[in-house]
């Protein structure tokens, strides 16, 4: 179609997105102006992304915890650094400047971090009240502790932008959504093994060697020797939790019409989190989040346990019980707070001397300990429930050493080789595999002295 071949109608409109230009704007590309047309595109309107953003936001329905997401990233991310950008001029170079200023801003960030880090030391290490003084002036001039914006919430920043440009164009605000023809490239962060040299640098320097760590199944039995003695009440949810893996959330919401004691499952249907202080149900993570999870015979006779413990507890408390129906609550039966689980399980490792973990964590460690037991990855897939298996497989790629090592030793054992000639003046030993066995003890016995 030529501009000028159009109905009278778009005669007018070319005529009026002429007439609005500024004196320094120049005339909108010929392609672009048609294509405009054919969709039925005001020509006139100059729609800026930061106030689509706000219309978006008006008129989308979300859970409220989406809700709250798309909120910071509109208001601390999106607006301040692409707002002016018109809808319709977005480009894939607009995106990439964004999150370059991102990553900026997290270097400046780390910085002032490290900073603040090194004035508390020389406050906490200074003996004189006056230089204390002079030190927490200086401290209170610095800008106070903040996350960088890591891999994941860059990830999350960017599916907000396509979801609200998908939006814009199902609105007939533009045709193009440069959200959808941009990747976010910092890749989430390894899981690392606790091993005992991590684990001794840990206790040397305080510092953790990543921001994922995995407790190995030591530890992890350790862990739940401990909860045995010090938090019986809890005993099912932590065994579940170590594992099977599933999200705190999953964890706090499960309700006790979802575990069959007859098959010996529980099945993830719902969740809770927390929004402004504000307990909310909602469904799983994804579509995946919706599995069926197989126990174990300990954690099914733990859960076993677990209810008839409570159903005393609601005997003694009779009408003062809270009835929430959910398998792990409060003293009171009340619902349980998705967080009063990590700060339980924070003061429980702490106790139990074990190396620092987050709670999420715990998926990592389930995850490590199926692959260990050489579980197939889709079974893992499906008992931690995320969507795509490149996601379990991805992020489990560094398993246990001990699983590794034997990976490796089999590999060396498929190749053939010839019988080794025993060396002069030494035992003959009938294959070089020995003979680096006996060379391998050699050189642990010297480690050892």
């Amino acid at each position: 179609m030529r501009l000028g071949e159009g109905s009278e109608e778009d005669a007018e409109a070319v005529s009026a997105m002429l007439d609005a230009l500024g004196k320094d704007e120049q005339i909108p590309d010929y392609e672009e102006t048609a294509r405009k047309l054919r969709s039925g595109q005001n020509l006139v309107e100059n729609l800026t992304i930061g106030h689509w953003l706000d219309l978006w936001q008006d008129q989308e329905s979300h859970r409220k915890a989406t809700e709250l997401s798309y909120e910071s990233h509109v208001r601390l991310y999106l607006k301040p650094k692409i707002g002016d950008v018109r809808v319709d001029r977005l480009t894939v170079s607009h995106i990439s400047e964004m999150f370059a200023k991102i990553n900026d801003d997290n270097d400046r960030i780390v910085a002032n971090n490290d900073d603040r880090r090194a004035l508390l030391a020389r406050i906490k290490n200074t003996r004189s009240r006056a230089d204390k003084r002079i030190l927490r002036v200086k401290l209170d001039e610095l800008p106070p502790f903040r996350r960088p914006v890591g891999p994941s919430s860059q990830a999350r920043i960017h599916a907000t932008l396509r979801a609200a440009m998908n939006d814009a164009i199902a609105e007939q605000k533009t045709t193009f959504n440069a959200a959808m023809h941009y990747s976010v490239s910092a890749k989430p962060p390894k899981p690392l093994i606790w091993t005992p040299e991590r684990v001794e640098e840990w206790q040397r320097t305080g510092k953790r060697p990543g921001p994922v760590m995995v407790w190995t199944p030591e530890q992890a039995g350790a862990f739940l020797d401990h909860v045995a003695v010090h938090d019986p009440e809890f005993e099912a949810l932590w065994h579940l939790a170590v594992k099977r893996g599933p999200r705190r959330g999953e964890l706090a919401g499960l309700p006790w019409t979802e575990y069959s004691a007859l098959d010996a499952t529980v099945t993830i249907s719902t969740q809770l989190t927390e929004v402004d202080w504000e307990i909310v149900e909602g469904d799983p993570k994804s579509e995946a989040g919706e599995r069926v999870i197989p126990l174990d015979d300990e954690t099914d006779l733990h859960l076993r346990t677990h209810k008839v413990r409570q159903a005393r507890r609601r005997l003694e408390l009779g009408s003062a019980w809270g009835d929430s129906g959910r398998v792990f609550t409060m003293e009171d039966g009340s619902a349980l707070r998705p967080s009063s689980i990590s700060d339980r399980f924070e003061r429980l490792y702490k106790a139990a001397g074990l190396p620092p973990i987050r709670l999420h964590d715990l998926r990592h460690t389930a995850a490590t300990l199926m692959l260990a037991a050489d579980i197939d990855m889709k079974v893992i897939q499906e008992t931690l429930g995320h969507s795509q298996i490149q996601t379990t497989s991805n992020i489990y790629a560094s398993v246990l050493p001990k699983v590794a090592r034997d990976a490796a030793e089999k590999t060396v054992a498929l190749i053939p080789r010839a019988p080794a000639r025993a060396p002069t003046g030494t035992l003959g030993h009938p294959s070089g595999t020995r003979k680096i066995h006996i060379a391998n003890a050699e050189v642990r016995e010297m480690t050892r002295t």
